[in-house]
């Protein structure tokens, strides 16, 4: 679909706001004129959505999508454009062009999705020794990354290799201020039949790659069921989520050099002070659950054997205190504080989003006196308004750009500082099994003017989206 010049965004000033926390207050309807749509709006400033005439992806009056890149497509380097699309990063690229790197969350079975051709036929066409693991039967691993060099001003996809492969079910990962992505394996699959070695650890891939990047594991880490991460500048703490059922915990890892992850550091996880072993899932209405806008005091715990080979790092964790969260998902840093969803918290089950802002003493001797705190940003009571946060990033302008992975319809919502919560848009494509897949990867272009995302599969496709983005002052 052509792209209007008209409907470009005139860059907002400000990176990102100051968020005030939801007001613990009901889910009331705002604004939700047209019925038919299964959604509401605490605040509408971009209008109801428009049913897509093409049925991809529906979107308010005055924005328009173009789909930058289809799973099976040929790619530069002779691959196939790898399925399961899921995190994504862009980054500012040489000749003012952008660089997307994007997630591949596939498993050694998923051959039908495999960048190589379901026949393994295309692993010729790269260095072996790039891939990561192999299965006993001598099949790669099919998890990875992709880059894609886009021309800013046309959105025209100039170039597209796989950067990263033979690691497993990469799900999200985060942007790093040095010029690289992390991506997370999110899986605790052991060495044996399927693989040669464990996983379920992060891999470093810079923006600036050109080809197959040297599979490295970043070991001090951790090994658990990575979900994303977030990088705070100032301390260079390197912030991750777990995306485990039942008990999943929120980490920390302090590099010893930082910016340079894989030469080793120390993981901690987060307690509430004063509360060891809290449950934060809120699975239940509690007189003593955090309400939204509620802030706790942290402090963090040592984790000791990383590798976790009985893949217990979450549970041992919380029985040394440290706070229980239920599948953590996206993580973006902001303006001096990072946010994070639990996809399935809250007495509804449906979704929380948390707020954490590190002490001035990040990860230092003076950080006991001046804690970093905590905050229960959203808990979302009303599927209308949101169900299962997923990935997440924070606008130019300060609010969260936050897609949803639910049973039925997958939105893309908005959330303000004051924690109002909007729609801006609505995969409308139903894939063979009934179902609509979910959406992925929301991310920015540097300059502000474009959202790019993912939609993960039938048959999975990279999207990017302009329009009249509102700056908020």
């Amino acid at each position: 679909m052509s792209l209007s010049r008209r409907i470009f965004l005139q860059q907002a000033a400000a990176t990102s706001l100051a968020f005030g926390g939801l007001a613990a207050r009901s889910l009331a309807v705002t604004s939700a004129s047209n019925v038919e749509q299964a959604y509401f709006n605490q605040t509408n400033p971009y209008g109801d959505l428009i049913p897509d005439p093409a049925g991809l992806f529906d979107l308010p009056a005055g924005f328009e999508y173009r789909v930058l890149s289809t799973v099976g497509e040929e790619m530069s380097d002779g691959l196939l454009a790898a399925g399961d699309f899921d995190g994504m990063g862009c980054f500012a690229g040489p000749d003012g062009r952008l660089t997307l790197v994007r997630n591949h969350e596939l498993m050694p079975q998923e051959i039908d999705a495999s960048a190589f051709g379901a026949d393994a036929s295309r692993l010729d066409r790269i260095d072996r020794s790039r891939i990561h693991d192999w299965t006993e039967a001598g099949l790669p691993h099919l998890g990875g990354t992709s880059h894609l060099i886009i021309d800013p001003q046309t959105l025209t996809v100039e170039r597209s290799f796989m950067s990263l492969a033979g690691t497993a079910n990469n799900c999200a990962g985060g942007v790093t201020p040095w010029g690289s992505w992390v991506t997370c394996e999110e899986t605790e699959l052991t060495a044996g039949p399927s693989a040669r070695v464990d996983h379920g650890y992060c891999f470093e891939v810079p923006a600036s790659a050109t080809g197959l990047v040297e599979p490295v594991p970043i070991r001090a880490m951790g090994r658990f069921r990575h979900e994303a991460i977030a990088v705070d500048p100032a301390s260079g703490a390197v912030y991750q989520t777990e995306d485990k059922r039942g008990t999943a915990l929120f980490y920390r890892y302090l590099p010893d050099h930082p910016g340079e992850l894989a030469r080793g550091g120390r993981l901690q996880a987060l307690a509430v002070r004063g509360q060891p072993g809290v449950d934060l899932r809120h699975l239940t209405a509690s007189a003593n659950n955090l309400r939204p806008g509620d802030w706790v005091e942290v402090e963090w715990i040592d984790m000791e054997e990383v590798d976790a080979p009985n893949a217990d790092l979450a549970e041992r964790g919380h029985a040394a205190g440290a706070a229980r969260f239920t599948r953590g998902e996206g993580l973006w840093w902001g303006q001096g504080e990072c946010y994070f969803t639990c996809t399935d918290g809250g007495p509804a089950g449906i979704g929380q989003i948390w707020r954490y802002q590190p002490s001035p003493h990040e990860g230092q001797p003076g950080e006991h006196a001046q804690p970093g705190r905590l905050q229960l940003f959203v808990e979302s009571g009303d599927d209308r308004i949101m169900e299962y946060c997923d990935n997440l990033c924070v606008a130019p302008w300060g609010d969260l750009i936050v897609a949803e992975d639910g049973p039925r319809d997958q939105y893309i919502r908005g959330v303000t500082p004051s924690g109002e919560v909007y729609t801006i848009g609505r995969n409308a494509f139903t894939g063979p099994d009934g179902e609509k897949s979910e959406i992925c990867g929301p991310c920015f272009s540097p300059d502000g003017s474009t959202l790019f995302f993912n939609i993960q599969r039938h048959p999975g496709r990279t999207f990017a989206v302009r329009g009249p983005w509102r700056a908020r002052g």
